[in-house]
């Protein structure tokens, strides 16, 4: 699985193939294809993250109002921060621009460790929107920081990032509402 996540992660969904992650496996490509049948159910095993969605429910509902933008801040550039979820998370992002499933993989951890658990949480008018809004700033700022390695973002330590954009994850989260027209 790590060869699969490395190569999708370096190279995307399209340009990989069966027979790249082979060789970097080590293995014959017959048995990546016996084992996951396809290029995108083996995309689609890579991918799967070790996240618990109860115990970010629980973060979120724990931490007090005024530092839910910092936490979910810190929180999602730790996931970066780790390699067992930061090549599935580059692979996703890379790749969800290209293919569809892999977008559709992207959109369902959003959905799943994300929008859903926040919008439970938070007890404000549009939570969904809300948290629709903060999942685009922290995708946004992934595929800056993480894919395309602008500078100076790319190399600014993970303090200083979460300093600048929890005021606005805090915003979309905790302020206001927004009217409809």
């Amino acid at each position: 699985m790590s060869a699969a996540r490395t190569t999708f992660a370096a190279r995307g969904y399209d340009p990989t193939s069966l027979r790249e992650v082979a060789r970097e496996a080590g293995v014959d490509p017959a048995l990546v294809v016996r084992f996951f049948g396809s290029k995108a159910q083996l995309f689609t095993t890579a991918m799967r993250l070790p996240l618990d969605t109860q115990s970010i429910v629980q973060m979120i509902a724990a931490t007090p109002r005024r530092e839910v933008g910092e936490r979910i801040a810190r929180y999602f550039l730790g996931l970066w921060d780790e390699p067992v979820t930061r090549e599935p998370m580059l692979a996703m992002i890379r790749s969800a621009v290209t293919h569809d499933q892999a977008a559709g993989i992207l959109r369902g951890f959003l959905n799943e460790a994300l929008i859903g658990p926040v919008a439970g949480v938070l007890g404000t008018p549009d939570p969904e929107l809300r948290t629709t809004l903060v999942g685009s700033q922290l995708v946004g700022m992934a595929m800056v920081r993480y894919v395309l390695e602008i500078e100076p973002l790319a190399s600014t330590d993970t303090e200083t990032v979460v300093r600048w954009i929890a005021p606005t994850l805090q915003r979309y989260l905790t302020r206001g509402s927004v009217e409809s027209r």
